[in-house]
């Protein structure tokens, strides 16, 4: 357990990262189950969007969500 103020606070802002991200990171992987199930043109765009934003907020790496959009606009057709 951390001992002084400064840590604690690291501590606390961590658990609330924490949080955020993985409810980022939940979204993109429902949202990217959708388009391998349903393969609809307005899931491929949602999936998109969920991608862009977990790259907006350092979740995942730019090349890592153009390989995922590239792998996905590939199910279509």
């Amino acid at each position: 357990m951390p001992i002084t103020t400064s840590a604690l606070k690291k501590l606390r802002q961590d658990k609330h990262r924490n949080l955020a991200n993985n409810k980022i990171r939940s979204s993109l992987r429902i949202a990217i189950r959708a388009v391998r199930q349903k393969k609809s043109e307005s899931l491929l765009g949602k999936a998109f969007s969920a991608l862009d934003k977990a790259v907006k907020n350092r979740i995942i790496h730019r090349n890592k969500a153009a390989r995922l959009k590239s792998k996905l606009a590939g199910w279509l057709q």
